[in-house]
């Protein structure tokens, strides 16, 4: 069966939906063999005088089982007579993929490499329509490009993304005495800009929020900045080019927030009456609580953020991670009262060093795999300082003081912080909050990544990107706020 029927095939059989083909449909693109040594190779030669201009975008239909996908060209010609050439699938989220292309005559030949497919076609009579087929390893279809002028950049209702300034920002906690550093990103123009301040999830964070190689807050500042708000993200105490030591408690966080925000402040590009904060996780409980202090911010996007106690975010975390990896309800109820049991003894005893003793015999007692180092580490990371705080803390307690619009976002595939539990909760203690939003997006995890069906095409491999309506929604919510 060819590599882009199969799932076709499969989910016919699942009451096939569109949009899931299609999701399906580019990776298969991307993950088909590579043409052997020796096979179709587009040249490079220049295009002939008699030629005519293609510069532009070329759109067609590409019609595939069960619809068709719009595919978009751009063809720009260089000082040396040859093209550049990108291709564009905005259902996929494909974006300036890299082709190959010829032209002779009236004659155009296309070749995306990371997709393994190719398009040749001819161009009409007065240059508008380019009709061709298009093909892959195991697919061939007819389609037909037809022309579109580039946009004017004179044109008054067309504005292109425009670059933006970046400049290294350091700045002082005061309270802590601790010197933080980071990226301040600016919208071209003279402003002044609408502006926020990023805060990262829990833990010791570099100034993008980084997991593994995937870097939410520096997607999320690139985006914004791009559409003309002001970001500013730091590294967390201790970490990158920030000094100090990691915070232990939230309200230290909350103290950084403040910090980042007079530092925006004191910037004549920023517009003061519009200055926010967004936070990830924990850093969006640090947002909030931000806006419950004096000097708060303007308005405040929590992503993810928690809505239940410590004690019960574990509880709920251990509980979710049991069931995910399909573990029986008698297993996970057992699993549970251990772990409440161990929590309690966290709480009531205050002698740290009995505590992390009793911890260390529970956890190898519960777990025989486990030897004696490995015991006495994690013991020791549950009495903390910074644990501690966190299973005692209930991020709901001075919501009531924020006056401030607050838009609040969770996805429904988050495992780390549950989106029903989590927004109920905070919905219930910001409920004299007359500029409350509260959403759930479909799909998102706690990273906001979408569902991997909808993963952009890098290299010929699918990779995770910041949920696109995520963005789009926190744009949206700010420039609404900007607007008051």
């Amino acid at each position: 069966m060819p590599g882009f029927l199969l799932p076709f095939f499969i989910m016919t059989i699942n009451t096939f939906r569109l949009s899931a083909f299609f999701g399906g449909f580019f990776m298969c693109l991307a993950l088909a063999a590579a043409p052997p040594v020796g096979a179709y190779r587009l040249p490079t030669a220049p295009a002939a005088a008699d030629t005519p201009a293609l510069d532009g975008l070329w759109k067609g239909q590409l019609k595939v089982p069960g619809g068709q996908l719009e595919v978009i060209f751009r063809f720009m010609k260089l000082s040396g007579g040859e093209y550049f050439c990108s291709l564009d699938v905005p259902m996929q989220k494909v974006s300036r993929m890299n082709v190959k292309m010829e032209v002779k005559a009236d004659t155009v030949r296309l070749f995306a490499e990371e997709s393994n497919s190719r398009f040749v076609g001819k161009i009409s009579a007065d240059s508008k329509q380019i009709s061709g087929i298009w093909q892959q390893p195991g697919f061939k279809t007819p389609m037909v490009l037809n022309f579109s002028p580039l946009p004017d950049m004179s044109a008054k209702n067309v504005r292109l993304t425009p670059p933006y300034r970046e400049e290294e920002a350091t700045f002082t906690n005061l309270t802590a005495n601790s010197r933080l550093s980071g990226m301040l990103t600016i919208p071209a123009g003279p402003g002044p800009f609408p502006a926020v301040v990023l805060l990262s999830d829990a833990g010791p964070q570099d100034r993008d929020g980084t997991v593994g190689d995937f870097a939410p807050l520096g997607l999320l500042a690139d985006f914004l900045t791009r559409r003309g708000v002001a970001v500013l993200r730091f590294d967390d105490r201790g970490v990158g080019k920030s000094g100090g030591t990691p915070a232990v408690t939230t309200d230290d966080l909350v103290s950084d927030a403040q910090a980042g925000m007079n530092f925006l402040r004191t910037r004549p590009e920023i517009d003061l009456a519009h200055l926010g904060l967004i936070g990830h996780g924990e850093g969006g409980n640090v947002a909030l609580l931000a806006a419950a202090q004096p000097l708060p911010p303007a308005f405040v996007v929590a992503l993810a953020a928690y809505g239940l106690p410590g004690r019960d975010i574990v509880v709920q975390q251990q509980a979710t991670t049991l069931r995910t990896l399909g573990t029986e309800t008698p297993q996970i109820e057992a699993a549970t009262k251990r772990q409440l049991a161990m929590l309690e003894i966290i709480r009531q005893t205050t002698d740290n060093a009995q505590a992390q003793a009793i911890v260390a015999n529970m956890l190898k007692q519960n777990n025989a795999a486990i030897d004696n180092a490995t015991a006495q580490s994690s013991a020791a990371e549950m009495t903390s300082a910074r644990y501690r705080f966190f299973l005692a803390f209930n991020p709901v307690e001075k919501l009531s003081a924020v006056s401030c619009p607050v838009l609040l976002l969770n996805g429904t595939s988050d495992l780390t912080i549950n989106a029903d539990t989590n927004l109920k909760a905070l919905n219930s203690g910001l409920s004299k909050n007359k500029g409350l939003t509260s959403k759930k997006l479909a799909g998102v995890n706690h990273l906001f990544q979408p569902e991997p069906a909808k993963w952009p095409i890098v290299n010929g491999q699918q990779q995770p990107n910041f949920s696109p309506e995520a963005q789009e929604t926190i744009r949206e919510w700010i420039v609404a706020q900007s607007k008051k």
